[in-house]
This record gives C-alpha cells, sequence and structure tokens, in this order.
C-alpha cells in the first residue's frame, strides 16, 4: 500500500453500542495494526434528534475495556480534530456549495406536504415514488426556477434542502474487498439530501467530506452500507477526490431463526448484546453488558473476531496479537455469520483456565468478603486451583466452592442411598484413622486412607462416596483429598460426625 493506512470507527450517539458496531471497530483496528496504520474514531452527531446523553463516553468506555482504544480521537492526538460532527458543522456547507456551483447538486424546496402528495399519487397508480432523473425537473427545483428566484427564496428564509444529482444512463462497476465486483444503475438511484437548511448536513455528505479531510484510506463497514455505496462513490467524483477502497463487512445474525442480531434477541435468550452495561437515560431500563456477565474482554475480541472471518486453519483461540498477525480482510466471509452465545460462554472457560489463579483469587476474594468469611490469600489461590476448570465464569466459583467455607446443612437425596446400614461404622473407623495423621497433606492422606482400606478389604465405593457425602452434602467438588487438606483435620471429622448424626 503506497499511502498510510487510516481507518476510522464513526458511530452515531443515539445508545449503547452493539456487539455488531464492535466487530466493525474490532477489524478496523486490526486491518490498521497489521498495516502499521492508524484506528481513529469520529463520532457522528450530526442528528441532533436522536442525540442520547452518554452514549459518546459509554463508545470510548468499551473500545478501552476491551483494548482496541483509538489512536486518534476526541482529545486524543486531533490531527485532523474536531473528531466531533457537530463541531465540524461549519466545513459542510462550503462543501455543498461547491457541489451546487459544479452543477452536481441542486437546491429543492418541495414541502412535506408536497413530497406525501406525490407519494400517495404514485401510489395509487401501482408505482414507488422516488426523486430522481424522472422527475426532478417537474418539482420545485433550482433545476427549473432561475438562479436569481432560488437566491430569492433562500433569502427570504424559505426551507430548501441540497440534493445530489445523481448522473443519468450510467452503469457503476464498483470494487469491494470482500465482495470484489459489485454493479449499480445510477437510474435506479435517488437523489440523496446532501444538506438542510437548519444548517446541517445529512450523513452522506459529513461522512465523505470528514473521510476525505481526515485522509481515510479505507472504509471498513457494515453490509448495511453497501446501497450507500453508489452515492458516495460518486460524490468523490463530483469533488475530484481520491476515492478510498471499500470493505463491506457480513452482517451478525440471529441464534435462531433469520435475520440481523437484536437487543430482542438477547433479551428473549438472556444474553448481552452489547460490550458494557447501559442504562437508558428515559426510560432508566438496564441493559446487560458482556462486562458485567464476567465476560473477559479478550473473551470477547476472540469470539467477534471469528464472526465472519478465519485465517484458514482450525484454530479458535487467539490473543490480540496474534489476530492482527494473522488478519487480511480477504479471508472475511460475504455471508452472515451466526452468533453463538453458548459458544462464547466455552471461549470464556478457555480463557478463564489459561489465567492465574492468584488473579483470580484476588477477583473472587469480594465474593468470599461479601458472603462472610475471611480467608488466607494462599488458600482462596489453592482452593480456585480445585474449581476453575468446572467454571465458565468467576461468578461461579461460589456455588463451586462454597464447601470449602461452610459445612453441609443438607444432603442430596439421590446421593444419600450410598448412606448403607453399615455406613456409620465405617465413618467411626474412617476419623480414627484421620485422627492418628500428622502430616495433613492431601498425597499422605489419600495413601494412608487407601492403605486402610486395602489392608481391611473394604471396598472403595464404601468408604469413598459417604466420605464426600459427609464433607460436601454431595457427591460433586474437586479431589476428595484436597478438600481433606483444604478444610483441615477438624473439620473433617467434625463433618463426618454430624453426618453420622444426620444420616
Amino acid at each position: 500500500m503506497s499511502k498510510q493506512v487510516r481507518v476510522r470507527f464513526a458511530p452515531s450517539p443515539t445508545g449503547p453500542l452493539h456487539i455488531g458496531g464492535v466487530r466493525t471497530a474490532l477489524f478496523n483496528y486490526l486491518f490498521a495494526k497489521k498495516n502499521g496504520g492508524v484506528f481513529f474514531l469520529r463520532i457522528e452527531d450530526t442528528d441532533q434528534n436522536r442525540f442520547v446523553p452518554g452514549a459518546e463516553e459509554y463508545i470510548m468506555e468499551a473500545l478501552e475495556w476491551l483494548g482496541i482504544a483509538p489512536n486518534e480521537t476526541i482529545g486524543k492526538n486531533e490531527k485532523f480534530g474536531p473528531y466531533r460532527q457537530s463541531e465540524r458543522k461549519h466545513l459542510y456547507k462550503e462543501y455543498a456549495d461547491l457541489l451546487i456551483n459544479s452543477g452536481n447538486a441542486y437546491y429543492a424546496f418541495d414541502t412535506a406536504e408536497a413530497l406525501d402528495a406525490h407519494r400517495k399519487q404514485h401510489e395509487e397508480q401501482g408505482k414507488t415514488f422516488i426523486y430522481n432523473h424522472h422527475n426532478r425537473e417537474k418539482l420545485d427545483t433550482s433545476l427549473v426556477i432561475s438562479a436569481e428566484e432560488t437566491e430569492k427564496r433562500i433569502a427570504n428564509g424559505e426551507d430548501y434542502v441540497i440534493r445530489f444529482k445523481t448522473p443519468v444512463d450510467e452503469t457503476l462497476h464498483l470494487q469491494d474487498i470482500i465482495r470484489g465486483e459489485v454493479k449499480f444503475e445510477t437510474n435506479l438511484l435517488d437523489d440523496k439530501v446532501l444538506f438542510k437548511s437548519d444548517g446541517m448536513p445529512t450523513y452522506h455528505l459529513a461522512n465523505i467530506v470528514d473521510d476525505h479531510l481526515m485522509e481515510t484510506s479505507h472504509v471498513i463497514r457494515g453490509e448495511e452500507w453497501l446501497p450507500s455505496m453508489p452515492l458516495h462513490v460518486l460524490l468523490y467524483r463530483a469533488f475530484g477526490w481520491e476515492v478510498p477502497e471499500f470493505a463491506h463487512l457480513p452482517l451478525i445474525l440471529k441464534p435462531i431463526g433469520n435475520g440481523k442480531l437484536s437487543k430482542r434477541d438477547g433479551d428473549k435468550l438472556g444474553f448481552p448484546v452489547f460490550p458494557l452495561d447501559w442504562t437508558d437515560p428515559k426510560s432508566g431500563e438496564t441493559s446487560s453488558g458482556y462486562r458485567e456477565k464476567g465476560f473477559f474482554p479478550e473473551t470477547v475480541i476472540n469470539f467477534l473476531a471469528l464472526l465472519g472471518w478465519n485465517d484458514g486453519t482450525e484454530k479458535e483461540l487467539y490473543s490480540l496479537e496474534e489476530l492482527v498477525e494473522s488478519f487480511d480482510l480477504n479471508r472475511v466471509h460475504k455471508s452472515g455469520a451466526k452468533f453463538d452465545p453458548e459458544k462464547n460462554k466455552w471461549f470464556n472457560h478457555q480463557y478463564l483456565v489459561k489465567k492465574n489463579d492468584a488473579d483470580l483469587a484476588k477477583s473472587f476474594a469480594p465474593i468470599v468478603a461479601e458472603k462472610g468469611f475471611s480467608v488466607s490469600e494462599n488458600t482462596l489461590t489453592k482452593i480456585v486451583s480445585l474449581i476453575k476448570e468446572r467454571a465458565h465464569f468467576i461468578s461461579e466459583f461460589w456455588d463451586l466452592s462454597d464447601f470449602f467455607f461452610v459445612a453441609p446443612t443438607s444432603y442430596d437425596e439421590k446421593a444419600s442411598k450410598n448412606w448403607k446400614e453399615e455406613t456409620p461404622a465405617l465413618m467411626q473407623k474412617l476419623i480414627s484413622v484421620l485422627g492418628e495423621i500428622t502430616d495433613f497433606t492431601s498425597l499422605n492422606i489419600e495413601t494412608i486412607v487407601k492403605d486402610w482400606m486395602t489392608k481391611n478389604e473394604i471396598g472403595m465405593g464404601k468408604v469413598m462416596q459417604p466420605f464426600r457425602l459427609s464433607l460436601v452434602g454431595a457427591l460433586k467438588g474437586p479431589h476428595l483429598f484436597d478438600i481433606v487438606e483444604l478444610i483441615g483435620k477438624e473439620e473433617t471429622i467434625k463433618r463426618i460426625e454430624k453426618a453420622i448424626d444426620s444420616l
């Protein structure tokens, strides 16, 4: 690539950042890093009616948490600032005027009522109303009234919009990195509004002007923007600017059924579709996020990267550095990728298991403290090492380990069937064996107990299952003698005695 790669993520602050938007940001980030380029964040807030307080901060926080923060954005390396479109609005009128002067755009004074009447008239004839070359010279536009009349109407404060004058009878052969050649007939396109009389540009004009001024080399965005591609390319051409390369990412699809993944799917099936928790400032309703659900940022990055992309191997686990190394837009699929909440939990389990036990213990400590227990960091680290293989989230640690902290108050009914008539006597003998052990470590306790059973020809199941039931209250948990070592001799004997009394 001859010029520096500069790619952008340009969300609108209209609410929380959807997981599909996060993937768009991620693919832009990976592409920039792979090519030694710049990833920048621009906030597209020209539609002030849809602006939601807190959404911009949410977007920034989400990217920071995920470890894919931009190189340039609001308040950070503002080489091409401002990075908030509402602070750039003084720029856009100048470019709209350039298009008017070059004959690539025109003023339209049609009222909403007039346009509505045209639509209804077309519907009655079984047609669809499209504002384009078919009718632009029959409507209330500067193409049919004089320049003087146009100026006079604008000076009088009459409402107007500036529309792009789409070329006629042209087939556009455009290149998309992911989709190859895509063709568009200009006669089927409408003359989009670029600028409104309130001084605000529409998305299309602001987007093109900013991408040009910020030297965007590649536009990597969602598939839903593919229909806008011909207009955007035509705008570049009208300005005489170099066109960036385009890549339209496949949709993220619902886990069940057809169509694009939505918040409703998450609500229905109980999984988040946002990176962080979000509380709607109007309704007060909170939507859950991956961070608060206990997912690690590297988990979210990993599963999102594999939605619509792979490196051609069977590999599933990638660090961010490995993703940067492997990423290639040419390996992004054209078809949509199904979202799999269960697989995402599997990813989190893989990352949890790989984490340092002491670090996990630090995260588990507040949960233990909340339950009213105080144990040493060393003990907690040992407990974590014994249970983490069974967990997807740190939040599951308590249910997997509560018996380390508190004796069972009830016993699993099904498992209690292993408590036979001869069991109390065997358990009393086991208490005697345990009482004589001085080196109370897992391996030594196991050796002595198993030797005792072998010498006395006692079947393994006759002792081991009631023993576990006494300590845990069920036939679950890690290696039995690891539990015995951690809860200690006194507590072990006390729990066996309680089981003898209770069962």
